[in-house]
């Protein structure tokens, strides 16, 4: 009876083994940062610039902070720490731009699904109504409806023209209308109507609530910022001194400069996680 209780556990343990990881497949690390970096710069409604350029010109920002920093002070620890901030200075500027993108569409949203819904209700087909939103639509979101006519009118594939226009718009409501779209062309069904008029009121009432959430704590955030950048400031000022310059190029000067760049860091970081509302993901790009 052991052995055939052994046999069973043994036989069970191949088996979990040979079924293989149950999580989705990853892509390696280069490949989804690109992506990642891709859709951020979408969102931020930046055209024609990506991943690399943009790691380009933080590498160029980095190198100018540092020397315009160390002709000031020379020191070069000084410098370099500027540096290091300016090199993450683009990529905060672009996700300062699609915060406020994505804040600008959380109002338009709720047109454009309004003008969909009264498009089939008034018996459009589905890729006539999506186009029809390159005219009636808002006018931040008629460019990628209007590439989605043209690719419609040129391809006839429905399938085909609504994933170039999920990549073209990078965002998760437009990745909803989209998929709602697929699912009545190939379903079909009396509910679409519907089905978009609930979706426009719950775009409506969430755009409500973090209007409101965003406007109590943005001092609490504009104060943090200030809090954090004020001490650089003064640090650069007394750079200019030249008593300062021999403390900050010894070792214990090194240290020091990098305990507070650590602890400034890991402050703002945990502000920013502290007040951070959260934030829809594409999970049906």
């Amino acid at each position: 009876m052991g052995a055939f209780l052994g046999l069973l556990l043994g036989l069970g343990l191949l088996l979990i083994w040979r079924s293989g990881p149950r999580a989705p497949v990853r892509t390696a690390a280069g490949a989804s940062w690109s992506a990642r970096r891709r859709d951020v710069l979408k969102q931020a409604g930046i055209d024609g610039v990506g991943p690399n350029q943009l790691l380009a010109t933080q590498a160029l920002c980095a190198a100018i902070a540092f020397v315009l920093v160390f002709a000031i002070t020379r020191t070069v620890t000084v410098a370099a720490c500027f540096g290091v901030f300016a090199l993450f200075g683009p990529a905060l500027i672009v996700r300062s731009m699609r915060r406020r993108r994505q804040t600008a569409l959380r109002e338009l949203w709720p047109e454009a699904i309004d003008n969909l819904a009264s498009a089939v209700r008034a018996g459009l087909s589905l890729p006539e109504g999506l186009a029809a939103l390159a005219v009636r639509g808002p006018a931040e979101l008629r460019p990628p409806f209007a590439r989605f006519g043209a690719a419609y009118r040129a391809t006839g594939r429905f399938a085909d023209c609504l994933d170039a226009l999920k990549d073209d718009l990078a965002d998760p409501v437009g990745d909803r209308v989209c998929e709602t779209m697929r699912v009545a062309r190939e379903v079909g069904g009396s509910d679409l109507g519907t089905v978009l008029r609930t979706l426009s009121e719950l775009l409506r009432a969430d755009a409500r609530t973090r209007s409101e959430l965003e406007t109590r704590q943005g001092w609490v955030i504009n104060a943090a910022r200030l809090a954090v950048a004020a001490p650089w400031a003064v640090l650069l000022l007394l750079g200019t001194q030249s008593s300062t310059l021999r403390a900050y190029d010894s070792p214990g000067g090194t240290l020091l400069l990098a305990i507070g760049a650590a602890v400034c860091v890991a402050a703002y970081r945990i502000m920013l996680l502290i007040g951070r509302l959260p934030e829809d993901e594409r999970v049906l790009r």
